[in-house]
């Protein structure tokens, strides 16, 4: 039996020999999406290399790539830090991230069904303004939000971070469920309207579960940008122990000097789950965009 990679070679033989102009643009995509890749992972390179180093290596001119030895120690170092609390930190972001996975979820998906298969007065124009925020900047709305959670006492928690997410669960993910949902065939609806099933009951056991491509994407995305929130935290939360990880790790930067270091470390260990996540789902993801985009 022949692999995968064995039956693409025998087919790119093939245009060589039959249609060479077939071919060369063949090898130029593949070229162009190596080097493409190459930039892309070139960052998360750097970071590797930057974590394994030593003091002296990071602030050599001109850089490094590689280091000279591979200093594994300091991941060690760095999560015995003094007056670090990363356990608590992950915690933190764990629990933020979870409620906040599931307020999109839930929210989201009800929006995109009402927009999806509901008439109501109005319903284009409402859709039209909800994708109308997405060209609105957070930092215009963020001053009135913070004099608002500062007047209802809601600062330094995490109700800033994570009720706001069970109000619509965002323009984005909105729109996106709600294209997949126009393509679910209308008469599965028919059908259980005819059986006495409700609204509630219809999004729940016919669209939720043939929308799975689409809710792991939204999953996904709600989950890496609530881990990796910094401007967030940043804003709202004061009280060392109620930070989250991608706030504590600023910590290492002090006011004369700053462990890169140890930095480059512990913001590793925060990229590997989102590293292994999206390799896990991105067929889905790629699967809910096809689908999103074709209008049945």
């Amino acid at each position: 039996m022949t692999t995968r990679a064995e039956a693409r070679y025998t087919s790119f033989l093939y245009l060589v020999r039959r249609r060479p102009a077939e071919a060369v643009r063949v090898a130029v995509t593949y070229v162009l999406l190596v080097v493409g890749s190459f930039i892309f992972l070139l960052p998360l390179f750097w970071l590797i290399t930057t974590a394994l180093k030593t003091r002296q290596e990071i602030y050599v001119f001109p850089p490094q790539f590689f280091p000279k030895t591979f200093r594994w120690a300091n991941f060690i170092e760095a999560w015995n830090y003094p007056n670090m609390m990363f356990p608590r930190w992950i915690a933190n972001s764990l629990l933020i991230s979870v409620i906040n996975l599931a307020a999109v979820l839930t929210t989201a998906s009800l929006c995109a069904y009402g927009f999806a298969r509901i008439r109501f007065p109005g319903r284009d124009v409402w859709f039209m303004m909800v994708l109308a925020t997405l060209m609105l900047p957070g930092q215009v709305t963020l001053i009135p939000i913070y004099v608002a959670f500062y007047k209802i006492g809601w600062l330094d928690t995490f109700k800033p971070l994570t009720i706001p997410a069970w109000f619509g669960g965002g323009a984005f993910n909105i729109f996106l469920l709600r294209q997949f949902f126009m393509q679910i065939p209308i008469e599965l609806e028919d059908a259980a309207y005819i059986d006495g099933a409700s609204r509630f009951r219809i999004w729940w056991q016919i669209f939720l579960p043939l929308s799975k491509p689409a809710l792991a994407t939204v999953a996904i995305f709600t989950f890496q940008g609530t881990w990796n929130d910094f401007f967030g935290p940043l804003i709202f939360l004061t009280s060392t122990e109620k930070f989250t990880l991608a706030l504590g790790i600023n910590l290492f930067k002090g006011q004369y000097s700053t462990e890169v270091a140890y930095m480059m470390a512990i913001a590793l260990l925060m990229t590997i789950p989102m590293i292994v996540i999206f390799f896990l789902a991105q067929k889905l993801m790629i699967q809910s965009v096809i689908l999103s985009s074709i209008k049945g």
